[in-house]
């Protein structure tokens, strides 16, 4: 999957038009790789397209259980300008997509470090209707 392959995809399952979906892209990924440890970002960096690692290489910082979703979400909406829905519904797409290019192991050690809420938002998007 490519830069533009992973704009696509995040645009189609949350309904924004493909810049808005690059520009939430680019910030969530931003936000999750500063409650990360440099060698989570590092291994995950090596398995993102072209133009998305250089996105999360260099920015700094470390596991923050304590710095949750909401403020993430607070992050990202003030920075796209797009509704708090939209960046709730982004971001768990562009975990989602994250998750379908990066192997398992280094996903999973990436999302142990990151607050509960993150795991639960990923869930959110499997439950089936009851």
């Amino acid at each position: 999957m490519d830069e533009r392959e992973f704009f696509r995809t995040v645009a189609e399952r949350t309904g924004l038009s493909r810049e808005e979906a690059a520009d939430l892209t680019r910030a969530a990924l931003e936000a999750i790789a500063r409650r990360l440890s440099e060698g989570a970002v590092g291994d995950l960096v090596l398995h993102l397209p072209d133009g998305l690692d250089a996105t999360m290489r260099g920015v700094k910082g470390r596991p923050n259980k304590r710095s949750g979703l909401n403020e993430a979400e607070e992050q990202v909406a003030e920075r796209t300008g797009l509704t708090r829905e939209e960046v709730h519904a982004g971001f768990r797409e562009v975990l989602g997509t994250l998750r379908e290019v990066v192997p398992e192991t280094e996903f999973d050690r990436a999302v142990d470090q990151l607050p509960g809420e993150f795991r639960r938002l990923m869930a959110e998007g499997t439950q089936e209707p009851a």
